[in-house]
């Protein structure tokens, strides 16, 4: 059996119920149709066991889905330099457990309200919900992920809290019914692995070299 991330899991009961009750009433058609929606809800909320690919200077994929951005900036808010943005855009069919980048620890978690443009859309990483979590790299250097709901998301859920320790591919968290993953980190002396377009898989993927500092 697929494993299945345990916020799925009240969806799938409520609309297998409502299938159960729906046969014993004799409403086939209406029956079948439930079903086959609870099982359109396993297969959205599935949680495989991924293998990531241990190198401590590669950034491993986050999430599921099409790498939608790749940018170069020379400043962003919490670093001192220029910075790398990937943001990735799940499909309704991609996995979306998201998972850490990095080994290392986390600094920080907070969620921003905001509005659920279409999360393809470029104005969604400023203007939507999302979740922000600051990591430190085992060498000290700093990266953000950021969970942005998209259109018809319900909200972001976190399974790790200031302190914790994480290895590269570890669940960090899901995105209910939504949408894109945003990470953020230094540009000084790293190379980028991906293009825009290319499909990705969550602790899997490499999209980055990124020099270790220090030991």
């Amino acid at each position: 059996m697929l494993p299945i991330a345990k916020e799925g899991w009240p969806f799938i009961f409520s609309v297998s119920g409502v299938s159960a009750l729906l046969a014993l009433g004799k409403r086939k058609k209406a029956a079948l149709a439930s079903g086959l929606l609870a099982s359109g809800l396993a297969y959205f909320f599935r949680d495989p066991v991924r293998e990531p690919v241990w190198d401590r200077e590669l950034v491993i994929a986050p999430a599921d889905g099409l790498v939608a951005a790749v940018r170069y900036l020379t400043e962003f808010e919490g670093f001192s330099g220029p910075v790398y943005r990937i943001g990735i855009f799940m499909r309704l069919w991609d996995v979306h457990v998201n998972r850490a980048p990095v080994s290392g620890r986390v600094l920080k978690v907070a969620e921003i309200a905001g509005q659920k443009l279409p999360a393809h859309w470029e104005e969604a990483f400023r203007q939507n919900e999302k979740r922000y979590y600051w990591l430190e790299r085992d060498d000290g250097q700093p990266l953000l992920l950021v969970q942005v709901a998209g259109l018809l998301a319900r909200r972001t859920v976190n399974y790790v809290q200031a302190g914790d320790e994480v290895l590269a591919g570890d669940r960090l968290g899901m995105i209910k019914f939504g949408s894109r993953v945003e990470i953020f980190f230094p540009a000084e002396g790293a190379k980028i692995l991906v293009r825009e377009g290319h499909r990705i898989r969550a602790g899997e993927t490499p999209l980055a070299l990124w020099p270790w500092k220090g030991k």
